[in-house]
């Protein structure tokens, strides 16, 4: 794997939990929507720790990355970035690598996208791309989270949504009080991805799937029953 040392040129919070830190590259690279690179940290006695994060950015911005970060208090790298990481800090990484769950515009659509949490993070570099390209690709992304607060991007994506060009964008907001109109308030099931993929111009040439196992085990289920073919639904999972 080839490794430099980029530097943090930025940090942004994105909820309570997720922060969106900014790399400067001293060696840019090309890299696809939907791929990640490795983060590696090494203790003065040589220990070392390292973590995948999906790439936020669209391609194409080669010496500045965004990795969305989340802080997970059992994790032995995130913490590291919440609590000590400043501005200036030099970060070992290397990448990019992942060959499967990528999308470019000439992959074409329509494309079913399903986040959950923080696993939005390469369907927005898929999004971002799309954008960037001009593209019209139809996408629907049915994106689960706890509260409206826990919805990494929302003005972004809200943005994105309404250029009214072909992509849709459904919130279900599993715990929220107050859900603004339009939102589903349940977890992810068969029907609710069914009523999304028919918001689509045609069955989804292809889904991508992002989030924890349980929830990618729950939406891959809901896809297959919304009568997608296993074979067009790609997985990213994270964590437990």
């Amino acid at each position: 794997m080839r490794w430099q040392q980029a530097r943090i040129a930025g940090i942004v919070p994105r909820s309570k939990t997720v922060s969106s830190f900014f790399f400067d590259l001293p060696e840019p690279f090309d890299f696809l929507a939907g791929q990640h690179v490795v983060v590696r940290l090494t203790a003065p006695d040589g220990y070392r720790a390292q973590r995948s994060y999906s790439i936020a950015s669209a391609p194409g911005a080669r010496s500045r990355i965004e990795l969305a970060i989340e802080r997970l208090d059992d994790g032995e790298v995130s913490p590291f970035f919440h609590d000590v990481a400043e501005v200036g800090d030099e970060i070992e990484i290397g990448g990019p690598i992942g060959g499967h769950f990528v999308w470019t515009v000439a992959d074409g659509g329509p494309v079913l996208l399903i986040a959950g949490g923080a696993g939005v993070v390469p369907l927005l570099s898929m999004l971002r791309h799309r954008a960037g390209e001009g593209a019209t690709t139809p996408m629907a992304l049915l994106f689960s989270a706890r509260t409206k607060a826990d919805v990494l991007f929302r003005e972004e994506l809200s943005g994105l949504a309404a250029r009214d060009d072909g992509f849709e964008l459904q919130l279900t907001l599993t715990r929220e009080a107050s859900p603004p109109p339009g939102a589903f308030s349940r977890r992810i099931d068969p029907d609710m991805i069914l009523e999304v993929t028919r918001r689509l111009p045609g069955p989804p040439r292809r889904a991508y799937i992002c989030g924890s196992n349980a929830f990618c085990e729950r939406a891959a289920d809901g896809a297959l029953a919304a009568g997608i073919d296993a074979g067009d639904i790609r997985t990213e999972r994270y964590g437990a």
